[in-house]
């Protein structure tokens, strides 16, 4: 390790310098692509410009413009601070390029229309310290920006900055004391669902050898629902869907054009079906260039057989988002059965929800078949697939309840996230509370040693998945390996398939 207190690294394009801090050498804020702005906006990312003499990288890079995620989680520090988006952060123990330690790439959630790293919900270093690996961040286009399909423009853009940065690793990294060849991958929610189309994206492929996606997220567009979803958002301006027109528009208002379509995306539900009874309008695109298929479809067929993955969910998913819609003890039989029927498994999901379940409570049902089409049979299938596939495949399941709220939100959505980075600020001190107890410290240092020890050579510590046996990892007080359990059967899991979702011919 460098003895300097503002190490200095030179990567391609120029030279950078860091700061030591709590004996790493971390790096914030370098730009892995120009700023999408101006002739730039709604392209694909563009390489940067070199520079001469030495760039600070002390701060982070502004966040992406993006909605608001609501009073309950702080907006991104410096959503404000300038067009600079697309930048990389990189922790590491010493930017020896002898070193050749293993690189943890972290791609953030939100909806696909939230995220930044300026969070201090991802500060990698924790990871790196006890991992003895480099943790790299970045940031990506979200929203409108990153994953309307706008005429003129590449379909997936935020998915395309993430291979940029990924570039960006396999050029530079060495320079930081980095081992290109050992990539990991790894997200959450939206960033799981990144990872799952990037290990179908021709474009990815050779950029990393391994994959965590954590509640993988089921929806991926068919290129006709994602043009009518555009059209009613450019709709509500008094715009096209077209480069020419939304260009026009400040790159910090259109978010509000975002959150405008959000709250009335249940008015078109004869035309979108289930989507529109999520939360976000916006998902990756099948659109048979950046995306040519589904993740389950690739995976299937061998695409990704050469990158290792461990995917996984947590049990309750969905309670969070009953938490944050004020639903908890309100959900009624009418809401129950609208949520069966729409995300149940054809051709009969509620009598199958309501056989397997027969004395489950409407907010339990309304919930389960939720947590189970959005997160828990999307990440499942994406084992089954990466095996058929010839792949290898490791699944994990949460089943420890967040500690906050006196349990009511169980395993829910989301509290993997600080299980996995150690660090309890924003969304985890909402569910964990603003001081971890022993007990949550414990589960997060197996979160952190299962991930970091795939990350280093390929084993988390429990053995792979396969169709016969089906082992998965639970993670709780008492972590135990066992057989996928029987409840899942009970509710017909293999009967949730997973597509492109279409538009409903009117």
């Amino acid at each position: 390790m460098s003895s300097s207190e503002f190490p200095e690294v030179r990567t391609v394009e120029g030279a950078v310098r860091g700061r030591r801090e709590g004996g790493l050498e971390v790096f914030r804020g370098i730009p892995f692509a120009q700023p999408p702005v101006g002739e730039a906006r709604f392209a694909a990312p563009r390489p940067v410009d070199g520079w001469d003499g030495v760039r600070e990288a002390f701060t982070f890079g502004p966040p992406p413009p993006q909605e608001q995620m609501g009073p309950e989680v702080e907006p991104p520090a410096g959503l404000f601070g300038g067009d600079d988006w697309l930048t990389v952060n990189v922790w590491t123990p010493e930017t020896d390029p002898a070193a050749r330690r293993p690189v943890m790439v972290w791609i953030y959630g939100g909806a696909y229309k939230f995220g930044s790293v300026d969070d201090p919900a991802y500060d990698g270093s924790r990871l790196s310290r006890d991992g003895d690996l480099i943790v790299v961040t970045l940031n990506y286009r979200v929203g409108v920006e990153g994953f309307a399909l706008i005429e003129g423009a590449p379909a997936n853009r935020g998915l395309l900055d993430q291979v940029a940065a990924l570039e960006w690793v396999r050029e530079n990294i060495t320079s930081f004391g980095g081992d290109p060849d050992r990539v990991t991958v790894f997200g959450e929610s939206a960033g799981a669902g990144s990872i799952a189309a990037l290990m179908a994206m021709p474009r990815a492929r050779g950029l990393f050898r391994r994959a965590i996606a954590q509640s993988v997220p089921g929806t991926f567009f068919s290129g006709a629902l994602a043009r009518d979803i555009a059209e009613a958002l450019a709709d509500g301006l008094g715009l096209r869907p077209t480069v020419a027109d939304l260009s026009g528009v400040d790159p910090r208002k259109l978010p509000e054009a975002g959150a405008a379509l959000t709250a009335r995306m249940r008015g078109h539900a004869d035309r979108w079906g289930p989507v529109a009874l999520t939360p976000t309008p916006f998902s990756p695109v099948v659109d048979g260039d950046v995306l040519p298929t589904t993740p389950w479809q690739a995976l299937a067929s061998g695409a990704a057989r050469d990158v290792e993955l461990i995917t996984g969910h947590n049990r309750d998913e969905y309670r969070l988002f009953l938490m944050l819609g004020g639903l908890l003890g309100r959900v009624d039989e009418g809401l129950a059965s609208m949520a069966l029927g729409l995300f149940g498994p054809a051709p009969d999901g509620e009598r199958a929800y309501r056989s397997a379940f027969p004395d489950a409570s409407a907010e339990y049902l309304f919930e389960l078949v939720q947590s189970d089409w959005l997160f828990r049979m999307p990440s499942l299938h994406l084992a089954e697939a990466q095996v058929a596939g010839g792949g290898q495949a490791h699944v994990y399941e949460l089943t420890w309840a967040a500690p906050a709220n006196g349990g009511a939100l169980g395993a829910c959505h989301g509290l993997d996230v600080p299980l996995t980075f150690g660090v309890y600020g924003g969304l985890g001190a909402m569910l964990v509370g603003p001081t971890p107890s022993p007990e949550t410290e414990a589960l997060s240092a197996r979160f952190r040693s299962a991930w970091t020890a795939f990350a280093t050579g390929g084993d988390p510590g429990w053995p792979a998945y396969d169709a016969e046996g089906r082992l998965v990892q639970l993670f709780d007080t008492e972590p135990a390996v066992t057989a996928y359990p029987e409840e899942a059967a009970r509710r017909l899991w293999q009967h949730h398939t997973f597509a492109a979702l279409p538009l409903i011919p009117a």
